[in-house]
């Protein structure tokens, strides 16, 4: 899986566009979120500004020149941004995390290079603390391609976000893609609290 600025569709994307897309989404209190596959920065860049100067970003990618870009940003000042250089589709670490959990995790154009997105995102989402947000943008109605090899269409991500043991996601906005169907936003949440076990016989 290569950075994200590597995918078609965010090539064309700046920064200011991500910023736009996400932050409906995304609480303007600081909080610590984790940017995963985050190529050179485009939405690390966008969710550091929404959060502000008390908020943290993990920016994690595997690609040594992502994590130099991530580096700049870092120094940009605008939020706590640590770049982790990390395949987030195997275990690893977030340095100085600690007991707290996430308050959120963005997901941009990352989880249709995955086969077993259902995996990968139920282990990430126990970083989350309760009723943290995961948010996603995805490609629907988009065949597979080298661009996107495993479509997540919004009608699949229900059973992937309930996989994960996260609430049902909901689709915040659509957007026609130049490169092929459309592209979404959609949130979902770790439960605040646990179920209610299923009642006796």
């Amino acid at each position: 899986m290569a950075g994200r600025l590597r995918t078609d569709g965010e090539s064309a994307m700046t920064s200011r566009d991500a910023e736009q897309l996400i932050a409906e989404v995304i609480a303007r209190d600081g909080g610590t979120w984790a940017d995963l596959g985050a190529g050179e920065g485009t939405f690390t860049r966008a969710l550091a500004r929404l959060i502000g100067p008390s908020g943290r970003v993990y920016a994690v990618d595997r690609n040594a020149g992502a994590i130099a870009a991530l580096e700049l940003v870092a120094e940009s000042g605008i939020a706590e941004v640590i770049p982790v250089r990390a395949d987030f589709t195997q275990p690893f670490e977030l340095p100085g995390l600690g007991d707290a959990g996430l308050d959120g995790m963005l997901l941009a154009n990352a989880l249709h290079f995955i086969a077993d997105a259902e995996h990968v995102l139920a282990r990430l989402a126990e970083w989350l603390r309760p009723g943290g947000r995961v948010v996603f943008v995805e490609y629907d109605q988009r065949p597979a391609s080298q661009w996107v090899p495993y479509p997540l269409p919004a009608e699949r991500l229900a059973e992937v976000a309930k996989a994960a043991g996260l609430t049902l996601p909901v689709i915040v906005s659509t957007r026609h893609s130049a490169f092929g169907g459309n592209l979404y936003l959609a949130t979902a949440e770790r439960p605040a609290t646990a179920p209610p076990p299923p009642p006796q016989p």
